[in-house]
């Protein structure tokens, strides 16, 4: 079965196995490069936490409020930033689509 090159696993490391808690499931999924560092500093910015809490909290969010479209959530979001740091973001406008 192909080359023997590569497959000797004597000198393997194998990390603990954490134990799933009640309520989670362990699962893979792919997600974009840049969703995860935007995540993963958001992380180092506060000095603590998991990323993927922090993921799962999002999501568990998203949920709550009903599954809201994701387009008029952002926008609502982005205006309460913008609110939040200038005087003039009534001025501001995002075109839909342009999001």
């Amino acid at each position: 079965m192909g080359s023997e090159e590569g497959s000797d696993f004597g000198e393997g490391r194998r990390g603990g196995v954490v134990p799933v808690r009640p309520g989670k499931t362990r699962i893979t999924i792919r997600l974009d490069n840049e969703i995860l560092d935007w995540f993963r500093s958001q992380v180092d910015a506060r000095g603590d936490g998991s990323y993927q809490a922090m993921i799962n909290d999002v999501l568990k969010d998203h949920v709550r409020r009903g599954g809201e479209a994701l387009e008029p959530y952002l926008r609502r979001i982005i205006r309460e930033e913008l609110s939040s740091r200038d005087p003039r973001a009534s001025l501001y406008s995002i075109p839909a689509g342009r999001l």
